[in-house]
């Protein structure tokens, strides 16, 4: 990413969110009517022209297989998640690598209840700031942004000088940032998380299988995910040279690898699970992926 430039995969995520809003009521996934002003001029040009929004959609599924169909169904799943955990008097959402999410502006029930921390590299967020004053003139007084350069800083250190309280009920949202990580960067904010979370806290992220990260996976679409993955312009949240896939787990070990890093009540989920919730009626062409997952679990409290 270079400076000031906007996120590569926030936009590409904006725009597939975007189209899904634009679906009937009955047939969309997810709805976030914030998606379209993350969207850049080209973007937004090629959204309006049906012809070329065509062709746009299918070269992005072409090169990317599932993204259309699994990004909107992960973006309910975890919407689904955060209002359970709103349910059930979380405190504190934080959001690491928060690129153009826009849960703490449409997700009404956090606003009054719950405090948000959006963490992103300052780059990345300084232009959805922008973007965010452009559509609501002002952010809700309930979020507060988190730049950080992880070459200089840590996540300890941002979080604490922004006002984060480690004795509160938290849910933390990791959403399209592990793939992008070395396996050290995921397992120190893992060990953040469970080391500064009070009664109650969980996480929820995704996470790809190793064999498509170091390419032995033989199942459709593999081979696109990693090519894809692999171009340069993909950034994540901890670096501003992440270009290519880098960590992954072998499928049937999350409970395993979670557990052994303070946390416990473990759900996994692949594609099936779309396939059975989300994936019905008029959504029943839909293609579903069992090559990215999501989890969440609850930090083992102390003994």
């Amino acid at each position: 990413m270079e400076e000031g430039k906007p996120s590569f995969t926030a936009e590409i995520d904006a725009v597939i969110r975007a189209v899904e809003t634009d679906k009937p009521e009955d047939e969309r996934l997810c709805y976030d009517p914030f998606a379209i002003g993350f969207i850049g001029t080209t973007n937004r040009i090629i959204r309006a022209i049906p012809p070329l929004r065509k062709i746009a959609l299918w070269y992005l599924e072409q090169k990317h297989p599932f993204i259309l169909d699994c990004i909107p169904a992960r973006t309910r799943y975890i919407d689904e998640y955060v209002n359970e955990r709103i349910d059930d008097g979380i405190q504190q959402l934080i959001i690491l690598g928060a690129g153009y999410d826009s849960r703490a502006h449409r997700l009404e029930r956090l606003k009054g209840k719950v405090t948000v921390f959006e963490v992103d590299h300052p780059a990345t967020q300084k232009l959805k700031i922008e973007k965010i004053k452009t559509i609501l003139n002002s952010p809700p007084s309930n979020v507060v942004y988190v730049p950080i350069d992880f070459d200089k800083e840590t996540l300890s250190q941002r979080m604490f000088q922004s006002g984060y309280d480690n004795d509160k009920k938290s849910l933390y949202i990791w959403e399209g940032v592990t793939p992008l990580l070395t396996a050290d960067a995921v397992d120190e904010t893992l060990h953040f998380v469970a080391r500064n979370s009070g009664p109650g806290s969980s996480i929820i992220f995704n996470y790809i299988l190793k064999s498509v990260v170091d390419g032995t996976c033989r199942a459709e679409g593999a081979r696109k995910i990693r090519k894809a993955f692999s171009r340069s312009g993909l950034t994540d949240f901890r670096s501003t040279k992440g270009d290519r896939l880098r960590f992954g787990l072998e499928e049937g070990t999350i409970e395993a690898f979670l557990s052994e890093r303070g946390f416990q009540q473990i759900k996994d989920i692949s594609g099936d699970y779309y396939k059975a919730q989300y994936f019905t009626g008029p959504n029943s062409n839909r293609k579903e992926c069992c090559l990215c997952r999501v989890v969440y679990a609850t930090i083992k409290p102390e003994e």
